[in-house]
């Protein structure tokens, strides 16, 4: 039979145990480190989201403003637009009165014998 080494197990080695001990703590104290890093994280990922969400909500605010006033600018400029359209259609018919009585003013003048006035011939519009 070949010779063999006696090797102290873990169990019975006093040294092996306290090193495993030790390893077992550091590694308690790299995971509770980096579980407080975790934690870190997620507290500064979560205060940024509840800015983007305090953003998104103005945002939102004023696009909904925006919105009411383009509504209201609509609603105003179409009024206007009606407003000019019925005071061209007056003014027109303003013209084509006083185009009617400055033509009947001439006939008058043209029929008269004694006053030779001669006015300008006006075109309709």
């Amino acid at each position: 039979m070949a010779p063999t080494i006696a090797m102290p197990s873990a169990e019975t080695d006093p040294q092996s145990h306290d090193q495993n001990r030790r390893h077992t703590a550091e590694e308690e104290a790299a995971l509770r480190r980096r579980n407080e890093e975790l934690e870190r994280e997620l507290k500064r990922s979560l205060e940024r989201e509840e800015k983007m969400k305090a953003e998104l909500q103005k945002t939102w605010n004023r696009l909904r403003i925006a919105e009411e006033a383009e509504e209201r600018l609509c609603s105003q400029m179409g009024e206007l637009e009606a407003e000019a359209v019925d005071q061209a259609r007056a003014y027109r018919a303003r013209m084509l009165a006083l185009m009617d009585q400055l033509a009947a003013a001439q006939v008058q003048l043209q029929s008269s014998p004694s006053i030779s006035i001669s006015l300008p011939a006006f075109s309709s519009f």
